[in-house]
């Protein structure tokens, strides 16, 4: 009897709203905008901040990457004719980090240097990365094609390289790539294989760039040395740095921090200058977690505000429809309805609008999202909690925003209503 009432009064609800069709339109757009730019602004954030997250933990969580970095003093000092810059790590940091900080499962140590790659009548500016071949252990690439660089490469110093995919395409085009002689810096390279790489955002730098060559670190030492020579504007400058990045891997995550520490110690009481930045993914990973929450909280709040709007909304027309309907009140009033059943009646109207809104919002809620990535190619996520949210708050604004309305109809005097005009 009480679900046959219910249904009743839900059809009785959606009659009435249907009596000013273009009064009801427009009370739910709203509800329909509020509950759309909630679902949209997530999605928008989620996929944002995965991205970050995702960049994050392809430089792994239980990884340190040191990197050197030319002191502020020594860039003052390039304006000199001849100029000679001694800074950054050395491979006696590599040994020490490897043989002293405990947890440390291994180390790889990078040497970058900027040269030309040429292939016949092509060429191409790019990194040539000197390092051993646990470097493709800890930062994972898929291999798109050939092989890594091996130990046996690493022992006999061979003259191989591996490219990055899109290095490899703007150099080798329409030729054989995989077995293909290459001259970079005014040397012969074999390519052996191509993977795949990651190009990092904002502050968030992966140790590949788009464009690399890596080579054994054996080779680059003979072949390059540790001194770097530049020209520019009439001056010449060079630097000596031994090694440019090293990458530390521990055991477990738990040893990251407590070894970043360690290593910082270390490096501050051999360094009497600050050449080198510490980086450690699990931090930078906490952070953009606690970031993305925040993130989420300020853009649920802006979309909130709509919502608000659309309950304000709502709840305005609520309030003429009960100065409408006051003779109708009066006379259900009068032959026995009680009042909570002339509050359920009004309460179900709102409740009604506010839900169709929602749904409509979710619609447009999750189309937006494909539209941003269709068009603006920004990755966008939508989250279940975002929709399960979006709706719930569309639901309890029409309670909320409904009952004032309601109460106030149940409390009219039945002999004013009918007298109402």
């Amino acid at each position: 009897m009480r679900r046959v009432r219910v249904i009743r009064n839900v059809q009785l609800g959606i009659k009435n709203l249907m009596v000013h069709k273009l009064r009801s339109l427009l009370t739910v757009l709203g509800v329909v905008f509020g509950v759309g730019s909630v679902i949209a602004m997530l999605a928008v954030g989620e996929g944002a901040s995965q991205q970050a997250l995702e960049q994050i933990r392809k430089l792994g969580s239980n990884n340190i990457i040191l990197t050197s970095m030319k002191p502020p003093e020594d860039e003052m000092g390039s304006t000199q004719r001849v100029f000679m810059s001694v800074y950054g790590l050395l491979y006696e940091d590599e040994q020490k980090i490897r043989e002293t900080v405990p947890g440390v499962r291994r180390t790889v140590a990078v040497k970058l240097v900027r040269k030309e790659g040429r292939l016949g009548e092509r060429s191409l500016e790019l990194r040539l990365v000197g390092t051993t071949p646990d470097w493709f252990d800890l930062v994972n690439r898929p291999v798109v094609a050939g092989r890594v660089l091996c130990q046996r490469d690493f022992d006999r110093r061979g003259d191989v390289c591996v490219l990055t995919e899109h290095g490899a395409r703007r150099l080798l085009a329409t030729e054989h790539t995989i077995g293909q002689r290459v001259r970079i810096g005014g040397e012969n390279y074999e390519v052996v294989g191509i993977i795949q790489s990651e190009v990092g955002g904002g502050s968030i730098q992966t140790p590949d760039l788009e464009v690399d060559a890596y080579v054994p670190l054996t080779l680059a030492q003979e072949r390059y040395g540790d001194v770097i020579s530049r020209r520019a504007a009439g001056t010449r400058e060079r630097e000596l740095v031994e090694l440019h990045q090293i990458l530390v891997q521990l055991g477990s995550i738990e040893q990251v921090e407590p070894a970043a520490a360690a290593i910082q110690r270390m490096l501050e009481r051999s360094h009497k200058k600050n050449d080198y930045r510490i980086r450690v993914p699990l931090a930078l990973l906490r952070q953009a977690e606690a970031t993305k929450r925040t993130f989420n909280i300020v853009l649920g709040s802006i979309a909130g505000i709509s919502l608000l709007v659309g309950g304000i909304g709502i709840m305005n027309i609520m309030l003429a429809s009960v100065t409408e309907r006051t003779r109708e009140i009066g006379i259900r009033r009068a032959i026995g309805a009680k009042r909570r059943q002339v509050i359920s009646q009004f309460l179900i109207e709102t409740v009604v609008l506010s839900t169709v809104g929602g749904l409509i919002g979710i619609g447009i809620g999750v189309s937006l999202p494909w539209l941003i990535t269709r068009f603006a190619g920004m990755p966008t996520v939508i989250p279940l909690y975002g929709v399960v949210l979006a709706i719930a708050i569309s639901v309890g604004v029409g309670v909320v925003f409904g009952l004032y309305p309601a109460i106030r109809a149940a409390r009219l005097d039945p002999i004013v209503a009918l007298r109402h005009e």
